[in-house]
Order: structure tokens, then C-alpha cells, then sequence
């Protein structure tokens, strides 16, 4: 399929061809109609794409300073790579299409194939041929409204929501401030809604536009004067004002407290900066309101990715319902989209269009893509360069499931390096990463199917990096599919999954590795060496400073990530187990947070079978320049200590340095790669595997209850 791409780097567009996505649980899949272009959205986009690396650090401090942390904690080498998958990871434009539904994943109940629906968000309504999209991101379109003016939703649902923020009542007079398609759509529902409405832009031609969608006044800002409002309010001014302008000063909001009445309402729906007159807001007694883009719901994951909607008895209006209402206005004709003058263009100069947009060439509030009416079925997979005939291959056939940014900035990168391996497949959930994950890393095809490559016979070995829900099932089925598997940690969210990925080896005699890369690393094996032979037990002093929880990530769902201590914590229990020399046989655990979402943090005893014993704290709120994980192990009278995988001091030894974090990935992927071509087992052993899972568990079911849990060796 085809699908507008843009480059985070240089800001470059291009119309590409790339697999056509998969829908995943609780998503839709749809064939675009047609897509609106937001100029507005969309140029400040494609405006700091263009930007030089300085400008884009100058204009984003917040990422700035966590570049600079990342340099600090890893070294160069690691923070470049992160940068540098940030910025060449295509962006799709667009957040606004209709078409209709083709096919719907798992736990879709409101939607069936040949359904007519708007879809919204960015990253899901893209400008592509077909698009994946969330439940509560899709409504049904009415018999009567086109799918061309469908398309509109979304802009009509973030118009909506500002109106609703302002609370109007009949007969009110507003303000709509800024007169570009959203401010166009907001003259509409104000007069839909029975508000006067006083239209204000610099530009005259979009001054006639609002008048002739229904503003009673309409009028450029250098036409308003005290006189005007002397002449329609009796002096008092507004009672709300829409302030739906984007600019580069707070021009329009400080016009929007002139305007405005004692005890009036500004409700903010454009981008701009926030630098407001006291005095005016102080003396009119002003109230400024934010409206967030559709309504309710969004930037929620739980609503938006899961499809949790919110009661309709206690929020009214969320996303979803505004798109719905939306379009039922334009059923009934109280608006009319279609009569804005936005040009319809065939999807295949989209490129051109967006240089006419960003150039200043054309100044359309909108342009719609019509796309070509095709019934062929969407392509998943893609060819990307030829590859040699099995039995002429003498290396490891590679296939990789998923594409995240550990995978682009970690894995790949190491993977490239390996010796004695052809990257034949790599398949991740949407088809523009696939593609340009790809080609970056040479693989010959690319697609968004996992069935496609557990089908594939000249796969020999398939790294597994996607979301920790999936691990399991992927996993199993891999396995049982007669291939080779590295598997990203955790194996699985609960015993039972992990037992099927055990049951999996077992049957098939398969090849399991984990990704436990801190084993690997060479201040790890450093540490190790000097306990090659000890006599009495180890106790291992293991502090990890995790960070604030990230907030509203798929990582803290319980469904989907299982939070940080089943998905990250894994790493630290087997690195314990590796330098023991087996799984803990006991797990005693405690948490410091009150809420997991806010504070995750938990201290662990792990007690093994020869005495030794390890303390694991994961802690959530510890100082900002706290190198992340700092480990001591204390033998035999002699003490190691490793200071975030740089620095590892012994007490009878010289120290190891190294410039940058050696975690292992590129030392783990290698032995793996090497063990699998010369017929040696897994560097895990199935029994580690299952240990370390069944610790993790254990450490949030000894915090749960309070008492020691005891592993069934």
C-alpha cells in the first residue's frame, strides 16, 4: 500500500510503498476513502522536522536535558544510537480519515466488515491506502453523510469539545479568534449551538468564509475597535471567546481578554504560547480554559489503546461521542463541511501537495486525498531485495518480530555486526517502520504478519521483541514452528504462560534463548571469574535506580506490560541467578509506593540453595544523577563492585573501565548465533529460564501477602 512518510531528520515527504498493516486486539482495520490535510496541525509538524539538530534542541529543551542524562548514565555511543533511531524513524502525517472497515481483530464488538466509519489520532488515521485504528478512535458514519465529508470528523471533534469547554447558552455572543478549518467548523456549532458569533482573522478572504458560514459579525483584527462593542454588546463585551488561532506570540489570547465581558470565558483550542496580562484577567475577572484536542479520553491509553470508554452518565462527551455527534450534526444538515473550499486531490500527489502547503504556494484551510477504490486485498508482506536459494545457503536464516526503539538502537545494531547469518524477514505492526527498519538493517522482506515468517522455511532463528504480552504465544508457536528463538524478556506475565513456552522447548527439543544480556557483559563475567572458586556463599548488594514511572506507558498495563517488576526486574533476578550459579529457592519481598502507577519501587531478598543471598532494590524516586544500576557482591573476604556496567572495582584486582556501557547485547547475540550454527545448546538453561520467571512473580506475590514465597525447585 501507499502511505505518506515523512522524515523526523530533514523533514523530507515522499509517497511510499509499505505493507499494509495488521490489526491487532481491539483495532479495526479500514480501507481509506478519503483524508484531511490540516495545514495548521500538519505544517508545525513538517516545520520542526526542517529544523537543524541545534533548532530542534533549542525549541525542545525537555529532550535536551534527557540526551544529556542518557550521555552521562551510558556513554556516546549508546545516547547517539538512541538519538539517531528517534530522528530517522519515519513519522506518518495525518490523524483524520473515513473509509470502511475491511476486517477487525480480536474483542471488536461495535464494528463488522463493510461498516462506513470516520477514524481519528495521530499514528492511526494516517494518509496511507489502509489504516489500523483503535475502537473508541472509529465511529460509525450516518446513512446520508458522504464519506468525503466524514473525513472531517476529527477537526469537527476538536471544533466540538472547544465549544463544550466554553459552556454557551442560548442567545450568548462569542468570539471565534483564528479562522482556519477548525475556527471555520467552531463558527458553525456557535451558531448551531444558538450563540451570535463575532468571526476575527488577519486574512479578509477567511473574514468572508466565516461570514458565509454564519457569523453575524466578521471582521480582520485591525478592524476592531471599541466601537463595535459599544454597538452590539452595550459595552460590556463577549461573553466567551474561541480562541483558535496558532501563532507564535500570545497575540490572540491577549485580543481574546480585550474582547471579553467582566467575568467572561477564554477557552484556548489553538497552540500558543502562555504569556498573559495579569492586570485584564485580574480585573475582568476572567477565567482561561484549555480544551484538549477531541475531548475526553485522549493521551488516556487505557481509553484510547484498551478501549476502556468512560460512562456516558458520568462523562458525557468523551472523544469518541464528539466524533459521533459530529457527524449526526452533519446528517441533519445543521453543518456543512462540504462547503468550506478545500480542494480534493487524488492521494498520489500527495507529496507535491504538502511542498504546495509548506511553501506558501497554497493557502487552503484544507485538503482532502481521494483514494482509488481497490478491491484487491492488502498486502502484508513486501520484497525488498532478492535472496539466495536454501541450498545454496550456508548461514543462519534470521527473522526478527518487532521493531521498538531497543530493537532499532540495541539489537539490530549488534545483529548487523554477527558473522554467518542472512537477515531474511522482519516483521513489526506498521508497515512504515517495517520497511524502513528493513532496509536499514538489509533485511530482503519485510511485512506486518508474524504467521508470515513462522511459515518461512529458510527462517532458522527468529528474535522476538515485541510488546511482553505477546512473548509467550509468539514464543510457543515459534518453537513449534521448528525454528530457533531469542526471546526479549519477560518470557511471560504469569506462570502459566511460561510453562507453555517450557512445555514448547521440551516437546520440540527447541533452541530458547532469553534476552538476560547483563551475563554477557564483560564486567559481569569480570565479577564472575572471581568467584570460579569460592567456598562460602555470595551476598550480592544490587541497587537499581529506575526512575520516576512513566505514566500512561503500555508497560504499566497489567494486561499488556505487566508493569516493570515482571518486565524489567527479570533482568536483575537472572543476573543474581548467573553469578550464584542457580535460581533463588526463596523470594521475600517488600514495596516503598503506595500506588505502582506513581512509585514502583521494592526491595527483595532472594535466598539460593548454597546460603548466598542477593537484595534487589528497585527504586522509583531515587536522585536524578544516580548512576541506574549499581551492583556489590561481597566472597570469600573479597568485594567487587560495578558501577552501571563502566566501572567495576575489586579488591585484590585491577579495576575494569570501559568508555561505554557494556550491557552485553553485542556479546550475547554472538554466542547465541555461534552456539546455534555449531549444534550447542542455549547458553540458559530451560531450568534458569523458568526460575528467574517464577522469582519475579514471586517477588509481587510476597509484597501482596507479606510472607515468604518458597520456589518449588
Amino acid at each position: 500500500m501507499k502511505q505518506v512518510l515523512q522524515s523526523a531528520r530533514t523533514g523530507d515527504l515522499e509517497l511510499v510503498e509499505v505493507p499494509a498493516p495488521t490489526p491487532a486486539r481491539g483495532q479495526v482495520l479500514v480501507r481509506n476513502a478519503f483524508s484531511l490535510v490540516s495545514p495548521g496541525t500538519e505544517k508545525l509538524a513538517m516545520t520542526f522536522a526542517r529544523k537543524s539538530l541545534l533548532a530542534k534542541a533549542r525549541s525542545r529543551p525537555d529532550l535536551t536535558r534527557q540526551v544529556i542524562h542518557k550521555l552521562r548514565q551510558e556513554g556516546p555511543l549508546s545516547t547517539y544510537r538512541t538519538v539517531m533511531t528517534r530522528l530517522e524513524s519515519p513519522q506518518p502525517l495525518g490523524y483524520s480519515s473515513a473509509g470502511v472497515v475491511l476486517e477487525t481483530g480480536e474483542e471488536v464488538h461495535g464494528f463488522r466488515p463493510g461498516d462506513r466509519v470516520a477514524c481519528a489520532g495521530a499514528g492511526y488515521a494516517n494518509h496511507a491506502e489502509f489504516v489500523v485504528v483503535p475502537e473508541n478512535l472509529v465511529a460509525h458514519v450516518p446513512d446520508g453523510v458522504s464519506l468525503e465529508d466524514a473525513c472531517f470528523a476529527t477537526l469537527g471533534a476538536i471544533a466540538m469539545q472547544g465549544v463544550r469547554v466554553a459552556e454557551p447558552t442560548l442567545g450568548e455572543i462569542c468570539a471565534v479568534i483564528g479562522l482556519g478549518l477548525i475556527g471555520q467548523l467552531t463558527v458553525q456549532l456557535a451558531r448551531a449551538n444558538g450563540c451570535r458569533v463575532l468571526a476575527i482573522d488577519i486574512d479578509p478572504a477567511r473574514v468572508e468564509l466565516a461570514r458565509a458560514s454564519g457569523a453575524e459579525w466578521a471582521l480582520t483584527v485591525g478592524d476592531i475597535t471599541p466601537a463595535w462593542s459599544q454597538a452590539h454588546t452595550g459595552g460590556y463585551g463577549v461573553d466567551f471567546v474561541l480562541v483558535t488561532a496558532a501563532a507564535d506570540t500570545s497575540a490572540p489570547l491577549q485580543l481574546a481578554a480585550e474582547l471579553s465581558r467582566l467575568q467572561g470565558r477564554v477557552v484556548m483550542v489553538g497552540a500558543m504560547p502562555i504569556e498573559l496580562d495579569r492586570r485584564i484577567f485580574y480585573e475582568k475577572v476572567l477565567s482561561l480554559r484549555m480544551s484538549t484536542s477531541y475531548g475526553p479520553g485522549r493521551y488516556d491509553r487505557s481509553y484510547e489503546e484498551s478501549g476502556l470508554d468512560y460512562p456516558l452518565p458520568y462523562v458525557r462527551w468523551t472523544e469518541n461521542r464528539n466524533l459521533q455527534s459530529f457527524l449526526a450534526l452533519v446528517a441533519s444538515g445543521a453543518l456543512k463541511p462540504g462547503a468550506l473550499p478545500t480542494p480534493v486531490v487524488p492521494f498520489a500527489e500527495a507529496a507535491g501537495t504538502y511542498h504546495d502547503l509548506a511553501s506558501g504556494s497554497s493557502r487552503s484551510l484544507a485538503v482532502v486525498f481521494r483514494y482509488d477504490e481497490k478491491h484487491d486485498a492488502p498486502s502484508r508482506t513486501l520484497e525488498l531485495g532478492p535472496r539466495p536459494p536454501r541450498a545454496e545457503r550456508t548461514t543462519l536464516g534470521v527473522g526478527f518480530l518487532g521493531a521498538g526503539n531497543y530493537a532499532k538502537g540495541i539489537l539490530l545494531p549488534a545483529l548487523e555486526s554477527a558473522k554467518h547469518i542472512e537477515r531474511l524477514a522482519l516483521v513489526t505492526a506498521t508497515g512504515a517502520s517495517a520497511r524502513r527498519t528493513a532496509e536499514k538493517f538489509h533485511f530482503t522482506r519485510c511485512g506486518t504478519d508474524a504467521t508470515t515468517m513462522l511459515g518461512d522455511p529458510d527462517v532458522d532463528l527468529v528474535f522476538i521483541t515485541t510488546r511482553h504480552d505477546t512473548h509467550a504465544r509468539l514464543a510457543s508457536d515459534t518453537l513449534r514452528a521448528g525454528k530457533a528463538v531469542w526471546l526479549e524478556k519477560p518470557v511471560g506475565l504469569h506462570s502459566d504462560e511460561v510453562a507453555d513456552v517450557a512445555r514448547a522447548v521440551e516437546e520440540t527439543n527447541g533452541f530458547l534463548a532469553v534476552g538476560y544480556n547483563r551475563r554477557f557483559s564483560a564486567h559481569a563475567r569480570a565479577i564472575k571469574q572471581t568467584l570460579t572458586r569460592r567456598q562460602g556463599p555470595v551476598a550480592i548488594h544490587y541497587v537499581v535506580a529506575a526512575g520516576t514511572t512513566p505514566r500512561g506507558t503500555w508497560i504499566l498495563d497489567p494486561r499488556e506490560g505487566g508493569g516493570r517488576i515482571i518486565g524489567e526486574a527479570c533482568h536483575f533476578v537472572d543476573l543474581c541467578t548467573y553469578f550464584v550459579g542457580s535460581p533463588p529457592v526463596s523470594v521475600y519481598a517488600r514495596t516503598l509506593g503506595h500506588d505502582p502507577e506513581s512509585d514502583d519501587s521494592l526491595v527483595a531478598m532472594l535466598g539460593f540453595a548454597d546460603g548466598s543471598n542477593a537484595t534487589i532494590e528497585y527504586l522509583a524516586n531515587t536522585g536524578p544523577n544516580l548512576p541506574k544500576e549499581r551492583i556489590e557482591l561481597s566472597c570469600d573476604g573479597r568485594t567487587s563492585r560495578c558501577d552501571n556496567f563502566r566501572v567495576t572495582t575489586f579488591s585484590d584486582a585491577k579495576d575494569l573501565r570501559t568508555f561505554n556501557q557494556d550491557k552485553g547485547q553485542a556479546t550475547a547475540i554472538e554466542e547465541v548465533i555461534d552456539a546455534l550454527r555449531n549444534g550447542r545448546s542455549s547458553p540458559f538453561t530451560l531450568f534458569e529460564i523458568v526460575g528467574v520467571s517464577e522469582a519475579t512473580f514471586a517477588m509481587l506475590e510476597s509484597a501482596r501477602t507479606g510472607r515468604e514465597i518458597r520456589l518449588d525447585a
